[in-house]
């Protein structure tokens, strides 16, 4: 199986016909593990099903055209970035539909907001705290995104960004720290 999606891969670098949907189907199988993963470390503020996930993530694939990827490694982190898009942005219109979206504003006094889950809200303060950090500190932001976003392993993360896992565990806690320091500060 590592072998075709590699051989995929290949064809897709190549700009052959059908490449890119002969590699979603080659890795459709990891694509719905990695997007269950997503999803159950998102807990509750998701409603996507692991499906909607894979397939609105092949669809963002897609429209952006160009899919060059030099390895397996890269093709599943950069799923993986496109996975946590895709759930922030579907976070976000679920924050915008409950504060009425395009409807007319009016104030109620009453405790409501504060009773729903925030879940929603905390998702795109961690997006939005890791742009920041991205901006920051690239390499960082990329473990986080491949470690919490893709579930990789230390070592897997080491070998695709050509560090030590002693790098990646160090880089970690020095995300960890950064991490928490802005969302502390609430949302950006």
């Amino acid at each position: 199986m590592d072998d075709d999606i590699a051989a995929q891969i290949h064809r897709v670098n190549a700009k052959e016909p059908g490449a890119q949907d002969a590699l979603f189907a080659a890795a459709y199988g990891e694509l719905r593990r990695l997007a269950r993963s997503r999803l159950r470390s998102m807990g509750r503020c998701s409603s996507l099903d692991t499906t909607e996930l894979v397939h609105e993530s092949y669809f963002r694939f897609i429209r952006r055209g160009e899919l060059q990827t030099e390895s397996r490694r890269a093709f599943f982190a950069y799923a993986s970035c496109v996975m946590r898009s895709v759930i922030v942005d579907e976070a976000r219109g679920r924050l915008t539909d409950r504060r009425g979206g395009d409807s007319k504003f009016i104030t109620l006094d009453t405790q409501v907001e504060e009773s729903t889950s925030n879940g929603e809200s905390e998702l795109v303060w961690v997006h939005e705290a890791l742009e920041v950090l991205a901006e920051v500190e690239p390499r960082l932001a990329k473990v986080v995104e491949m470690r919490y976003f893709g579930g990789y392993a230390e070592v897997e993360i080491a070998d695709a960004l050509g560090t030590t896992d002693r790098t990646v565990r160090r880089d970690w806690e020095k995300a960890r720290m950064l991490l928490r320091a802005l969302l502390e500060e609430g949302p950006h």
